[in-house]
């Protein structure tokens, strides 16, 4: 047995003593505080957005080769183990902890959820919010994995997903939804994760696809392995995503209704005219270009769900599409290799998604907001997106780059040109689809 491969178990060890000696305090007297309707709705929101991920292992994994759909699967899957465990110890603490500098939170004041099992956050239990939150954080890794297909080492990969959980993916949350964030304090709406999620995940995306360079030209291949899997994988992601924009109203309430059908519209607007467009362009309507869009449109108004009106989710939904295919194409005739386009998607999605919040964001759909949208005259809400964005696309752009660097150089990134050709599920774990 290796050294180096005994680490992992050690950790988890170590935690799994530390945990031993842990005392929760008590829950008595929460019920006063406590919604029962909400809570319900919650649990179910959170189980919708776990399932997510899931369906992003099979949406993912039947766009690459057959030789490599168990590993891109297991890319997406493990996630759910790994972040899971993060968050317990000290992810959930580090994203909404006692603020330092509004840039993340003190990694002690939730230590082990301490003081979250007594706790409520408005009308639901504490331990729900924190939990709701951790399928966001589980997805979040997920995403980026697309990007690298076919090339990563699974050792290496499941470094690099741990140092992303802590230093990119906590501190966008603490910053955005903590209410000492920076972003926050600075008026940015994200409803429900364009920024914190797919923005994240589409840049640093694109610094992987950069560091880790083309994959052999032999292992590449135009035909999806399996269009079933990526039209079920879209079905639940669609499915899941209805609670990660209205379960983001944290309430079985009139701001989840709306957030819903602003996620349907949005979604079935973007599938639309992304086959509308591939048609304009000379290309037969695919299932593949369907899919796609869907997920675009579910992408783009992920910030915006719960600020704008359902007919301007129709233009979010549209307009994102409209560009994120053209994004795909300009890609492909460059030599950066983003296996599975999630740059141009998720990165690219997010960021119309945030500017678009900007133009049509509207009191009347949510009366909590201090400025509305440009697209009713005021200007202050689209300048601050538009300014945080660029400031945030250099932070995740540099900081991935930084922890693609430090991954590589504790482990190499890349798998070698053998191992490539045999393909991951063999190289990686062993196993075969076929």
């Amino acid at each position: 047995m290796k050294l180096k491969n005994s680490i992992p178990l050690f950790f988890l060890i170590l935690i799994a003593i530390i945990a031993m000696f842990y005392v929760p305090g008590p829950t008595i007297g929460l019920t006063e505080e406590i919604n029962a309707g909400d809570t319900a709705w919650m649990l179910a929101a959170s189980a919708l957005v776990l399932l997510m991920t899931p369906g992003l292992a099979y949406f993912y994994g039947g766009m690459v080769h057959k030789k490599n759909i168990i590993s891109t699967m297991l890319q997406s899957t493990i996630c759910m183990a790994i972040v899971s465990i993060i968050w317990v110890v000290f992810g959930f603490s580090l994203a909404f902890g006692e603020s330092i500098g509004g840039i993340f939170g003190n990694p002690f004041t939730f230590f082990m959820l301490k003081g979250v099992m007594n706790a409520s956050h408005g009308t639901i239990p504490k331990v729900l919010f924190a939990f709701f939150q951790l399928k966001f954080a589980i997805i979040t890794p997920a995403l980026i994995t697309g990007a690298f297909a076919e090339r990563i080492k699974f050792t290496s990969y499941v470094l690099f997903i741990c140092l992303f959980s802590i230093f990119i993916y906590a501190p966008l949350a603490h910053m955005t939804w903590h209410p000492d964030g920076l972003l926050y304090k600075s008026g940015v709406l994200d409803f429900a994760g364009g920024t914190v999620v797919h923005m994240s995940a589409g840049l640093s995306a694109l610094a992987s696809a950069i560091y880790l360079k083309s994959r052999n030209n032999s292992s590449h291949v135009e035909t999806p392995a399996n269009v079933p899997f990526v039209i079920l994988g879209t079905g639940l992601l669609w499915f899941g995503w209805f609670g990660f924009n209205a379960g983001s109203a944290l309430g079985a309430n009139e701001l989840a209704s709306t957030a819903f059908a602003t996620t349907n519209t949005a979604s079935a607007s973007a599938a639309l005219a992304w086959i509308f467009f591939d048609s304009f362009k000379g290309k037969k309507p695919s299932a593949l270009g369907t899919c796609i869009g869907a997920v675009v449109g579910l992408v783009a108004i992920t910030p915006a769900a719960g600020y704008v009106s359902i007919p301007h989710s129709i233009v979010i939904g549209v307009v994102a599409s409209l560009i994120s295919n053209i994004m795909v194409d300009f890609g492909k005739n460059k030599s950066l290799d983003d296996t599975l386009d999630v740059f141009p998607c998720h990165g690219i999605g997010g960021m119309v998604g945030m500017l678009l919040t900007g133009i049509f964001a509207s009191k009347d759909v949510n009366p909590s907001i201090e400025h509305q949208g440009l697209f009713f005259g005021e200007v202050h809400l689209f300048t601050t997106h538009v300014v945080s964005l660029a400031i945030l696309s250099v932070f995740i752009f540099g900081i991935s780059m930084l922890l693609l660097r430090i991954t590589d150089w504790i482990t190499p990134l890349r798998v070698t040109v053998g191992e490539q050709r045999e393909g991951l599920d063999l190289s990686q774990h062993g196993e075969s689809y076929v």
